[in-house]
C-alpha cells in the first residue's frame, strides 16, 4: 500500500501525518489490540487490560464522564444502581457515536469513598459491557464528584471506524 507523507513544522516539532492511498481497510486493520505481557499481573480477573493498540488509521472520540443520573437526572443513593445506570449512559452515548463497546480503547473511572467493597460491582459492570474486549482502565478514588449524591463517573476513548 502506497502513502503519502505530509510533514509539518510546528513549533519547532515535526509532525508526520500518514495519508493511505488505498480506499478499503482490511477488517484487521480496524481491529484494536489488546496486549497483557505475561511478565506483568493478569489485569483481565478485574475487568481490565495493560494496554489497548489502535490501528494508525482510526479517528478517536472522547466520551465525557457519565454519571449514574437517569434520564430524568435523579440519582439513586445505592453505589450498585449508580454504577449500572452509568454503563447504560455510555452505551447510550456509544450508540449515538455509531460505536460499540469492543471500540472502547480506555476507560477512566472515578469512586467517590472508594473500598475494595466496590470493586465487585465495578468488574462485574465492565465484564456484563465488555466482555472479553476489555478497555485499559484506570479507577481514581476521589473524595466527591460534580454534584453531591453522585458516587461513580466514567469516561471513555473511543475508536470510529
Amino acid at each position: 500500500m502506497s502513502r503519502a507523507i505530509r510533514h509539518l513544522l510546528i513549533g519547532g516539532l515535526i509532525m508526520t501525518m500518514g495519508v493511505s492511498a488505498a480506499t478499503a481497510a482490511n477488517e484487521s486493520d480496524r481491529k484494536l489490540t489488546i496486549v497483557n505481557p505475561k511478565n506483568l499481573y493478569d489485569p483481565t480477573p478485574n475487568g481490565y487490560s495493560t494496554a489497548v493498540v489502535v490501528p494508525r488509521e482510526a479517528r478517536l472520540a472522547y466520551i465525557s464522564g457519565q454519571g449514574g443520573q437517569d434520564g430524568t437526572g435523579a440519582l439513586s443513593p445505592d453505589f450498585a444502581v449508580q454504577v449500572k445506570q452509568a454503563y447504560a449512559n455510555l452505551r447510550t452515548a456509544l450508540d449515538a457515536l455509531g460505536a460499540k463497546p469492543d471500540q472502547v480503547v480506555k476507560l477512566t473511572i472515578f469512586v467517590v469513598d472508594h473500598d475494595m467493597s466496590k470493586l465487585e460491582v465495578l468488574t462485574r459492570n465492565v465484564k456484563e459491557m465488555f466482555g472479553r474486549a476489555l478497555p485499559a482502565q484506570t479507577l481514581i478514588p476521589v473524595p466527591k464528584l460534580a454534584v453531591d449524591p453522585m458516587l461513580f463517573e466514567v469516561e471513555a476513548v473511543v475508536m470510529l471506524e
